[in-house]
């Protein structure tokens, strides 16, 4: 019997793999963006566009666009299904029968569900019947996706379209982990070639004839240069067998005698040795001589491989390619392809800085972000869209173990690229260390015990006589006396001893010698920890003596808990108004840790002064950080002072982490299911409910972004980003997993423990 599932379903009308096209392709991908970020609640089904009857076909619904009678009975199918809540129809003039395709007209009549269109040709100065048929098509839903500035412009000035009706995206690009193309021609053989690219189904609008005679040019320059021409020919121009457009492109290259310059791969790619030859080109050629092409695909997947691009002027690289990733040439001009390709290849400096550009600009576009903006519209037009919520990625350690060395984590990432320059630091080591900690509570992974153990002894590497920690590391894994002497080292070996006390926290599960070294490396800190005065290092010290003495009970811990917080709970007294219940005149970075540190003491001591100020001041957190369904970050810029307006953007992966960490923490003490609630609003905030609503994270590699700005996100994947991410995501992935049962708190002597 077939499970029956309760996700509300949305009908797609497109093409389909395994037919070659372009807007099948742009279905499917579009279709795995929303399964991926919202597959929880949403289910993505096909009405298949057919030009023939075809029994084969496993799709939920097929309509074979010849067929007149068709697009009426296929309407009454997708009526009967009271799961489906939307109907997208991926919309071109030659997909449909009839003058203009308007026997889609038919369809429209019968459907009783909600209609959204794309429009992947928008035709500017239409006559009076196109004219009037869109405007007729878009009465049945005023809603209409377009993908470039320029095709909403046409659709206002030359349709009399209304703005409210059109949602503009980019067209949808993969998440790649960015690569230098010299790294990756090595999986090709390619270490040799400057590389030059073309790809997608092959035609005369592509005109790849352009790029060839450039190259002829371009050699005389460049003589290792390699021109690959990715894919098969259209299936509709291979006519009983006879491929003639390519065989006029093989006739060019024996013309012109550049057989060891150029290379066929006459093949339709899955798509990630697609991407992967992309990263390997040096310079894509855009070749397109269709004026009037609103959008091009492999434009914008090129842009996302971080190619370099020379392209002809269309609408769509007229509005996204900037002089700072690309060159803009008129359509078939050959000595302007050749110019532009020869002024790339003499510049490494100038392309590596161009693919970078273009790699960024087009973060905003990928299919998970497409898929957010997609269902934020789509929410518009369902009648109850509350069900809809985001699903969780996979936890990915991949960019974690990337940024790790025998000696630690590297500090900083460019892009995705560790910068050894940087060096290490105490903070990063000890973060990454709870968090393979809690992946190992969680999994009992035995490959992460080699990375344990690496951050550990960067810690051990770290401490003084004396009991405290340096923080900085260089590359040589000598201390930088300096840079130690600058920065104010209480937070980071505050965070040291947070670190220390996760380990002994899940001792029981650890080789012997790993929970030893910890306990060891703890109590030779105890000396100083007493001395700590400044409040989010009194937090996370706290926080490591509490799970510390969670597993091990010591008095001497307890009595420095109580010690530090008694100091924290001065600062509360000190500061504390009836509008402003904190510890301190402004709200800054990791604030969670301390209405944290005040519960852990409160646990310890059964203080209730403690549990007061513990749930006070995170009330207050909450009402300055929340608003309803969405969580907003304590801004960077200038934080948020006492008696003024908070700052807006600047926001970091840190201080989400930190209130779901706090929130968790509250959650095991009291079981109050608002905090539950609370940590997923957080948590959406990395899978794109932000103000740009553009995911935090790289769903390939679990890098975490650095920072979500005004109109960007910083796309450096840090240590400090990436471990906070994967950190939340893993208390959430803990949270799902025992949301069906009741987990009884650990037991001490003096009070509860806090999951680490």
């Amino acid at each position: 019997m077939k499970a029956i599932s309760n996700k509300s379903k949305i009908v797609f009308l497109s093409t389909f793999p395994p037919t070659q096209c372009g807007i099948a392709t742009y279905t499917q991908d579009t279709i795995k963006g929303i399964t991926d970020v919202f597959g929880k609640s949403i289910s993505c089904e096909i009405c298949e566009l057919v030009d023939k009857p075809n029994a084969k076909s496993t799709q939920a619904f097929t309509l074979n666009t010849k067929n007149r009678e068709e697009y009426a009975k296929v309407a009454e199918e997708i009526n009967n299904d009271e799961s489906v809540k939307l109907v997208h129809i991926q919309h071109e003039f030659g997909l449909f029968g009839g003058n203009y395709g308007d026997h889609l007209l038919d369809f429209l009549n019968v459907i009783k569900k909600p209609v959204t269109f794309t429009f992947h040709t928008v035709l500017p100065n239409p006559n009076n019947e196109l004219k009037t048929f869109v405007k007729l098509l878009l009465s049945y839903s005023n809603s209409v996706f377009v993908m470039t500035k320029r095709s909403e412009e046409i659709l206002i000035n030359d349709y009399n379209i209304q703005e409210q009706t059109i949602t503009t995206i980019s067209h949808g690009t993969h998440v790649v982990v960015y690569e230098a193309p010299e790294t990756a021609k090595v999986k090709f053989g390619m270490e040799d070639r400057k590389v030059l690219s073309t790809f997608g189904l092959l035609g005369e609008g592509k005109n790849i004839e352009t790029g060839l005679r450039a190259l002829r040019k371009i050699v005389e320059n460049t003589p290792n240069a390699l021109y690959l021409i990715i894919g098969r020919t259209h299936p509709n121009l291979i006519i009983d067998g006879v491929d003639t457009y390519r065989e006029k492109l093989e006739g060019i290259v024996n013309e012109l005698d550049l057989h060891d310059n150029v290379r066929f791969i006459n093949q339709y790619l899955e798509t990630e040795e697609l991407l992967d030859y992309l990263k390997a080109t040096d310079i894509y050629l855009f070749t397109s001589k269709d004026p009037n092409q609103a959008v091009s695909g492999t434009f914008s997947y090129a842009m996302s491989c971080a190619c370099p691009i020379v392209a002809s002027k269309i609408p769509h690289t007229k509005e996204v390619l900037t002089e700072d990733s690309g060159i803009l040439v008129d359509i078939g001009d050959e000595e302007q392809f050749a110019a532009a390709a020869i002024k790339l290849l003499s510049d490494e400096n100038l392309r590596e800085e161009m693919g970078k550009n273009a790699f960024r600009k087009t973060r905003a576009s990928s299919w998970e972000n497409i898929a957010i903006v997609h269902i934020n519209t789509y929410k518009k037009l369902i009648e109850d869209s509350t069900e809809i919520k985001f699903s969780y990625p996979s936890i990915e350690l991949a960019h974690v173990k990337k940024m790790t060395t025998e000696l630690g984590i590297i500090q900083f990432s460019n892009i995705s690229i560790p910068d050894l320059e940087s060096g290490y630091t105490l903070d990063d080591n000890a973060r990454a260390l709870v968090a393979f900690c809690m992946h190992y509570k969680l999994t009992e992974d035995k490959d992460d015990l080699p990375y344990i153990l690496i951050y550990l002894d960067f810690i051990e590497r770290c401490q003084k006589p004396k009991g405290n920690f340096m923080n900085y590391v260089d590359k040589n894994n000598r201390e930088h006396i300096e840079q130690n002497a600058e920065v104010n080292l209480e937070d980071s070996n505050a965070r040291g001893i947070w670190a220390l006390g996760t380990v002994v926290s899940i001792g029981k599960i650890l080789p012997e010698a790993i929970a030893k070294k910890a306990s060891k490396c703890l109590l030779n800190a105890l000396k100083w920890a007493e001395t700590i005065q400044s409040p989010r290092s009194i937090g996370f010290a706290t926080k490591g003596l509490y799970l510390y003495h969670s597993a091990v009970p010591n008095l001497y811990v307890a009595a420095i808990i109580n010690k530090l917080n008694a100091k924290l709970l001065s600062n509360y007294e000190i500061h504390a108004t009836k509008d402003w219940r904190w510890f301190e005149d402004y709200l800054t970075y990791g604030n969670g840790i301390l209405p944290e540190s005040m519960l852990c003491a409160y646990l310890v001591t059964n203080k209730p002064i403690y549990k007061k100020v513990a749930l006070e001041s995170l009330e207050f957190l909450i009402s300055k950080t929340y608003n309803g369904d969405n969580f907003k970050v304590i801004s960077n810029n200038g934080w948020y002072h006492k008696d003024s307006e908070p700052q807006e953007y600047g926001e970091q992966p840190i201080d989400v982490s930190y209130m779901i960490q706090t929130l968790n923490s509250f959650y095991n003490a009291f079981k109050t299911p608002e905090y539950k609630r609370q940590m997923k609003i957080a948590f959406n905030w990395f899978l794109g409910k932000n103000h740009l609503n553009q995911i935090m994270y790289n769903p390939v590699s679990g890098g975490g972004y650095d920072g979500l700005e005004k109109e960007n996100v910083n796309l450096n994947q840090g240590a400090e980003s990436t471990v906070c991410f994967l950190t939340a995501r893993l208390i959430m992935e803990n949270l799902k997993s025992t949301e069906s049962k009741v987990i009884p708190l650990m037991k001490t002597k003096t009070g509860i423990a806090i999951n680490s």
